[in-house]
C-alpha cells in the first residue's frame, strides 16, 4: 500500500520556482531565527538534488531530454541561475557540489537548439564580476572555479574576461601560496588561452606587448617550479597553434624571450627540459632570426650542441629525436653575417 501514496515527482517548473523562492528567502530574510533557516537551507539541498536528478538521471532510468530543456528554460527565463551562484557560499559542502554540477550541465542545454546559456550570460556578464575574485576566497575558490570554466566555454564569456583586467587578476591568482587554488587558476587560465582560437588570436595581437612581458616575468620566471613547468608547457601550446602563428613568428624574433628559455634548460627536471625544448625549437627554426638572436646560438654553440647531444627522453619518441637533429643541425651550420654583439661575452647565457 506504501506505492500508493508516494508523492508525485515535481515538474522542472515546479523544483525551479521552490528553488527560486528559497534561495530568494535566504537572501532576503538574513534576520531569520537560525532554526527557520536551517529548514529553508535542508528544503533548498533536497530541491538542488531533485534538480540535478532532472539533468544527469538516477543512475536507473537517462534524463528525459525534454524536461531538461524545461528546466533549463524556466532556470535562465527566471534569473535562478544568478541568485544560485550568489547563494553558493551559505550551501554546505554536499549541497555546493551538487548545484555546481546542475550550474554545469545548464551550460550545455539545448533549446530548440539554441545553447540558452550562451545568450543568459551574454546578457548577464557582471557574472563573471562575481566568481573571478572567489579565488581570493580559500572557502569557495574552487566551487567558483570550476564553474567559471564551463562560462567559459561560451566565447562570449571567454572574450568578456581576456578584454577586461580580469585576466590580470588570474595571473596573479596563478602564484597564490595555496597549490590547489593555484592549480585551479592554473586551469581556468589555460583553458581561456586555448579554447576559442580566433578569440585567443586577435587577443593576443591586440595585447601583446604587456601579455608576454607579464607572462615572462610572472610565470616563466616565477620562483615556482610548478608554475614555470606548466607555464613553458601552455606557452608551448600557444606558439604551437596555427591560429597564434602571427605572434609565434613575433616572440621567437626576440632575443629576451630565447635568454629566459636558455635559461630554463639549467632546470635539471627533465620534464621542464622537454617542455622548454618545445618552445626553443622554435626559435632555432625560424627561418628569419634576428641577427642578434644568431650571435648568441652562434656564442652558445659549444654549450648548445653538448647539452642537446646529452639530451634525451626515457621512452623513444621518433619526433622528438628528428626534432632535435634537426635543432642541432641548424645551430652547426649557423653563420653571422652582421652580428650584433660587438663583445661575445655579452651575448654568452649562463649555463
Amino acid at each position: 500500500m506504501k506505492g500508493l501514496f508516494k508523492p508525485k515527482p515535481r515538474t522542472p517548473a515546479e523544483l525551479v520556482l521552490q528553488a527560486r523562492d528559497l534561495l530568494k528567502f535566504l537572501d532576503q530574510n538574513t534576520e531569520t531565527r537560525e532554526r527557520k533557516r536551517e529548514e529553508k537551507m535542508s528544503e533548498l539541498s533536497k530541491v538542488i538534488l531533485e534538480i540535478r536528478v532532472v539533468l544527469f538521471g538516477n543512475g536507473q532510468a537517462e534524463p528525459n531530454p525534454d524536461a531538461c530543456a524545461h528546466l533549463a528554460q524556466d532556470f535562465f527565463k527566471h534569473d535562478t541561475f544568478r541568485l544560485l551562484i550568489l547563494s553558493l557560499p551559505k550551501l554546505d559542502l554536499g549541497a555546493r557540489q551538487n548545484a555546481t554540477h546542475v550550474i554545469a550541465n545548464l551550460q550545455r542545454q539545448r533549446v530548440s537548439g539554441r545553447l540558452i546559456a550562451s545568450e543568459y550570460l551574454e546578457n548577464n556578464l557582471d557574472l563573471m564580476d562575481i566568481l573571478l575574485p572567489g579565488y581570493e576566497d580559500g572557502e569557495i575558490a574552487i566551487t567558483y572555479g570550476a564553474i567559471l570554466r564551463e562560462c567559459i566555454r561560451h566565447q562570449i564569456v571567454a572574450r568578456y574576461v581576456l578584454e577586461t583586467e580580469h585576466l590580470k587578476k588570474v595571473l596573479t591568482y596563478v602564484q597564490i601560496p595555496n597549490f590547489d587554488i593555484a592549480s585551479d587558476a592554473l586551469a581556468t587560465f589555460k583553458e581561456l588561452l586555448t579554447r576559442h582560437k580566433s578569440t585567443v588570436a586577435e587577443f593576443l595581437s591586440v595585447n601583446y606587448d604587456w601579455f608576454f612581458q607579464e607572462y615572462n616575468s610572472q610565470l616563466l620566471e616565477s620562483p615556482s617550479y610548478i608554475t614555470r613547468r606548466h607555464a613553458v608547457k601552455l606557452l608551448g601550446n600557444m606558439l604551437l597553434d596555427r591560429s597564434n602563428s602571427a605572434v609565434m613568428v613575433r616572440y621567437v624574433s626576440s632575443l629576451d624571450n630565447m635568454r629566459i628559455l636558455m635559461n630554463l634548460f639549467r632546470d635539471p627536471n627533465k620534464t621542464m627540459q622537454l617542455e622548454t625544448f618545445h618552445v626553443f625549437k622554435l626559435f632555432v627554426a625560424n627561418q628569419n632570426k634576428p641577427p642578434e638572436i644568431i650571435s648568441v646560438l652562434v656564442t652558445n654553440r659549444s654549450k648548445l650542441l653538448r647539452f642537446l647531444g646529452d639530451f634525451s627522453i626515457d621512452k623513444g619518441d621518433e619526433q622528438f629525436e628528428a626534432d632535435k637533429a634537426q635543432v642541432i643541425k641548424e645551430i652547426a651550420t649557423l653563420e653571422i653575417n652582421d652580428r650584433s654583439c660587438t663583445d661575445a661575452h655579452d651575448c654568452e647565457v649562463e649555463s
